[in-house]
Parts: C-alpha cells; sequence; structure tokens
C-alpha cells in the first residue's frame, strides 16, 4: 500500500481535496447524463411537457433502485475503509465480495417486483391518465437494465474507498459520456424510450468497466470469487451500517410520492413538472457536496480504524467549511437566476412561471442542508449506524413528508415546497449539533 492509498499520511486536506476533485467531476457528469435526458425530453417531441412530467413520476422508482445501491455500497465501502485502515486486508476483502453478491441478488429482486407492480405504482407516484404512458414506457426499459446500474453505483465506492478517485471518475465518465451521446438520437428516435435505452446501454458498459479495474492487479483489495460467498453476520453489518444512506434514499423517494400527490391535488401536471426540474436543479447544485462528502467518508472512516483521532477531527473541520460556504454562496445564485435555471429544461411558459416562485420558495436557506449531510457522513464514516439511520428517517420521515402533506391545506401549493427550508433547519442543525457533541468535541 503507497502513500497515495494510506489516508493515515500526509495533509488531510490534500487527501481530501485529491479525491473530492475528481469524485465531484465524477458526480458532475453523473447528474450531467440525468440532466440531459430532462432537457433533450423537455425540449423534444409533440408533447414535451407531459413527457417531462411522466419522466418526473419515474423518479421515485429510480430513487429506489439508487437506495438499495446505497444500502450496500455506503454500508460496505466505510466498514471496507476501517478493516483497511486497521491493516485488515483480508476481511476488506469478504466485505467486497459479499456486497457485489448481494447487488447481484436485490438487482434482480427489484426488477421482479416492480415488473409485477408497475402501473399501480405509477398511478400512486402521481401519473396521470396523459403522463401514464410516457412514464411506463420510461420505467419498462429502464428496469431492463437495472442490475447493471446498482452494480455500477454500488461498486465505485469500493474504487473510491481505496484511493483510487481518478478510476473511480473515469467508471461515472463512460457511462454519463455514452449516455449523452446516445441520448439525442435514441430519444429523437424512440422518444421517452430512447433516454431510457441509453441510460441502460452506459450503466451496463461502466459496470463492466468497474468490474475489469475491481478484479484486476492495479486494485490494492481486488474482487474475488472466493470472497462473494456471504457470511450472514458480514452481511447484517453491512445491511445495518447502509440502513443510513439507504434510508436517507428512501425517505428521498417517499418525499417525491407525498410531494406528487401534493401538486397533483392542489395543482396541476405543470406543478409536478416544476417539481421535476427543480429536483434537477438540486441534484446540479448538489454535486459538489455529494462528492466532497464522499471522498471525505473513506478518510474520516481509515483514521478512524487506525486510532488517528485528531486527523478525524481535522477531517470533519475541513469538510463542514467547505460545504456551508459552498451552500451558501449558491444559495445567492440560485435567488438571483431563478427563470435562467428554469429555462435551460423548457420554454414552457406556464412552467416557467410557476417555477420561479417556487424556486424561491424551495431552496431558502439551502445552507443548512449542509449541516446535515456532514453529520450524515461522520457518522456512516466512523460506524456509528444508529444515529446515521435515526437522522436519515428524520429529516425526510417525520418532517418533511408530514409537511407536505399538511402546509398545503393553508398555502396551496406553495406549501408542498415550503416543507424544505423547514426540514432544512430543524434536520440539519439536529444532526449538526449531534455529530459536534457526540463525536467532534470526545474524539
Amino acid at each position: 500500500m503507497n502513500s497515495k492509498n494510506d489516508f493515515s499520511k500526509g495533509s488531510i486536506m490534500s487527501n481530501i481535496l485529491r479525491l473530492s476533485v475528481p469524485m465531484t467531476l465524477a458526480q458532475l457528469v453523473n447528474v450531467l447524463y440525468n440532466i440531459v435526458d430532462r432537457i433533450y425530453i423537455g425540449r423534444m417531441g409533440s408533447e414535451p411537457s407531459l413527457q417531462l412530467t411522466g419522466l418526473g413520476v419515474c423518479l421515485p422508482v429510480i430513487t429506489i433502485v439508487t437506495a438499495f445501491a446505497n444500502l450496500i455500497g455506503m454500508g460496505g465501502a466505510p466498514l471496507f475503509s476501517i478493516k483497511r485502515g486497521g491493516g485488515d486486508e483480508k476481511e476488506s476483502q469478504m466485505i467486497l465480495g459479499n456486497c457485489f453478491t448481494m447487488l447481484w441478488i436485490f438487482g434482480i429482486l427489484l426488477t421482479v417486483i416492480i415488473f409485477a407492480v408497475k402501473e399501480p405504482l405509477l398511478l400512486l407516484l402521481g401519473a396521470s391518465s396523459s403522463t401514464l404512458p410516457y412514464a411506463d414506457e420510461y420505467l419498462t426499459i429502464y428496469l431492463i437494465g437495472n442490475t447493471a446500474v446498482m452494480l455500477s453505483l454500488g461498486l465505485n465506492s469500493f474504487i473510491n474507498a481505496q484511493g483510487f478517485g481518478g478510476i473511480g471518475m473515469i467508471t461515472v465518465i463512460i457511462g454519463a459520456g455514452i449516455n449523452i451521446l446516445l441520448d439525442p438520437i435514441f430519444i429523437h428516435k424512440f422518444g421517452i424510450k430512447g433516454a431510457a435505452l441509453a441510460t441502460v446501454i452506459s450503466q451496463t458498459v461502466a459496470a463492466l468497466w468497474t468490474l475489469k479495474f475491481l478484479t484486476g492487479k492495479k486494485a490494492v483489495v481486488r474482487l474475488t470469487f472466493k470472497s462473494m460467498k456471504c457470511s450472514a453476520k458480514r452481511v447484517r453489518k453491512i445491511l445495518f451500517l447502509g440502513l443510513s444512506g439507504f434510508t436517507m434514499a428512501v425517505t428521498n423517494s417517499a418525499v417525491q410520492i407525498a410531494c406528487n400527490a401534493s401538486l397533483q391535488k392542489y395543482g396541476s401536471d405543470v406543478y409536478v413538472g416544476v417539481m421535476t426540474i427543480i429536483n434537477s436543479v438540486r441534484e446540479v447544485v448538489t454535486m459538489p457536496v455529494m462528492g466532497l462528502t464522499n471522498s471525505a467518508q473513506p478518510i474520516i472512516g481509515f483514521n478512524y480504524g487506525a486510532k488517528e483521532y485528531g486527523r478525524v477531527k481535522e477531517a470533519i473541520k475541513y469538510m463542514s467549511i467547505i460545504l456551508i460556504g459552498y451552500t451558501i454562496f449558491m444559495w445567492v445564485i440560485i435567488s438571483i437566476f431563478p427563470k435562467a435555471l428554469i429555462g435551460i429544461f423548457t420554454a414552457d411558459v406556464n412552467l416557467i412561471n410557476a417555477g420561479v416562485t417556487s424556486m424561491h420558495i424551495y431552496f431558502f436557506g439551502f445552507f443548512l442542508m449542509a449541516m446535515q449531510f456532514c453529520g450524515q457522513t461522520v457518522f456512516t464514516g466512523i460506524g456509528r449506524a444508529k444515529q446515521a439511520i435515526f437522522f436519515s428517517i428524520f429529516r425526510k420521515g417525520i418532517i418533511v413528508i408530514p409537511l407536505t402533506l399538511i402546509l398545503p391545506i393553508w398555502f396551496g401549493v406553495h406549501g408542498v415546497f415550503l416543507a424544505e427550508p423547514i426540514s432544512n433547519l430543524i434536520g440539519g442543525l439536529a444532526c449538526f449539533v449531534t455529530m459536534y457533541i457526540t463525536v467532534y468535541r470526545k474524539l
């Protein structure tokens, strides 16, 4: 293990930046290929607004797929880093192999289950008679490549956890680059089905690339057939720690379901389209947040496993300062240029007019969201699953979903968007302050 793979050596800040720069670029490209889908769909075809809304209805299902990839990848990677930091390379290899097997199993099960309940599920998610055909077309194709999507998302965490941020970035760029190239061709020829087909092909290639690296000679810890045999005890540990990322993604999906239901009840298809655009903007602006937290987490876990607690505190401090400063800056940008940001996705005047006020409300106090991510990253990075799981559920499940259903009674459709800043205030502060008192001050 050379110095670039040993996070207990060198400057903490340089270690974070060395991983975060390629990982942030990877997140950017990853977000771009999702956004490109929505831009093309929102501007091509005979009914672009309905197609965009149809895609928006599918987003909770895609979030659920991401949730299960996080359950395994974000559960296994921190344990992998802690064991690697403690010098137990054999156990870290077994964790990697067990995660690979679980990704396959969950991918196949999800595909079968979602196919079985596809149409009623889409109606539950907010599809109307106008948008159901488009949502159904997209989801049918997407589910065919579901397992490849999960492998690509879940296993890339183990490349980054070994210090190969550049390789992890290439993995994402391969998938995103192919998707961006195929999108205009396939969407022009097949409509919304083409967008799903481009995603499936690109993620399959990315998954194959990931497997090639993890089984090759360059990997510090390799994926082997022997390591794929699951142990019940190890699987429980992986799943328990992964519940943090899983519940965060599942509650995001539940929030999207609640939002679509309330938006249809108090608004119309137009506001479901507005929420699709807002989610797209949020994905772009939170991309550097994800890049930084994903790079800080293996460093925190490695140094925690090596008992280098001063370096753990240093990593937490740098991560928190950068994230809070960045999100304050982006809040200002979004507040000044909402119309321009919405105009990237649609030329529909109704969508633009409805979206400006909605965006101002949704992103108010955006920097408080960074505090949630800081706390979650630390709890997951040092293996404190209970706290990580609690705060995942607390902000979205206990605060956002009830507010999304209740606030529109008094504030109409804008109450749906108001739930987000309130949850950031309560949930973000609670998570960060708890992390500071129970972890940072005691290290």
